[in-house]
């Protein structure tokens, strides 16, 4: 049973969700997982519940027929991922895979409650569609770099994005970079040991640290134009 405290939480996280009645939450619950919580939500199954992340973190990924990862997206507090959104409206099995990051607190809400609140309420609505947009619009500049895009651009990029001028340290493998980008450990290392032959970071066993982030914008600009 939803205790009203809970709903209020829930409702400062997720504002479109203060819409539904309290009589209309008896069958939503909160549940809080880890890394090492056994789950089933895999690429072809057909999910029971709508998921909104209150706290934490889900990679959202892809693996390839030769077993390669992709990571498509990550869903983190007040976000639902909008391919299970896609899957429970459309009706179809889910068509990624998803990796709990971090200790995550989870709103799940079943399947047939969620449509009715759909169907009945407007600001869950509006937030789907919205949210659908919004990754729509992700993924697209994911496939344009996977497709488009040098290998040193999509480091570059990756490497700016998880940074700042203050904090130029980067914990992470080359196993992961290579997932994140959805490419070949072996092809990372290469790009990574001409980076540090130029100066532009140093690598380390797990973990990356920029030397240079001026380098690393130069070649975002090189390539954009």
């Amino acid at each position: 049973m939803m205790l009203p405290s809970d709903i209020q939480r829930i409702s400062l996280i997720l504002p479109f969700l203060s819409s539904i009645p309290e009589k209309d939450w008896s069958q939503a619950e909160i549940r809080t997982v880890t890394s090492n919580t056994p789950h089933s939500i895999r690429e072809g199954h057909l999910l029971q519940h709508a998921m909104f992340i209150l706290k934490g973190s889900v990679r959202i990924y892809k693996v390839s027929e030769q077993g390669r990862e992709v990571t498509l997206y990550r869903v983190q507090d007040g976000q639902s991922c909008v391919l299970m959104m896609a899957s429970i409206l459309g009706e179809v099995t889910y068509e990624a895979s998803a990796s709990i990051e971090v200790e995550t607190e989870v709103l799940l809400v079943p399947v047939q409650l969620f449509k009715r609140w759909i169907d009945t309420y407007e600001p869950p609505k509006q937030f789907v569609f919205k949210q659908i947009i919004q990754r729509i619009t992700s993924v697209m500049d994911l496939l344009e770099n996977v497709a488009f895009r040098s290998i040193s651009y999509r480091i570059a990029d990756f490497l700016i994005n998880q940074s700042t001028a203050h904090d130029a340290i980067i914990k992470i493998t080359h196993e992961q970079l290579a997932i994140e980008l959805g490419t070949a450990r072996e092809v990372i290392s290469r790009a990574l040991k001409d980076f540090a032959n130029k100066n532009i970071l140093v690598s380390r066993r797990g973990y990356l640290q920029i030397v240079d982030r001026g380098r690393l914008l130069q070649i975002l600009s090189d390539e954009a134009m």
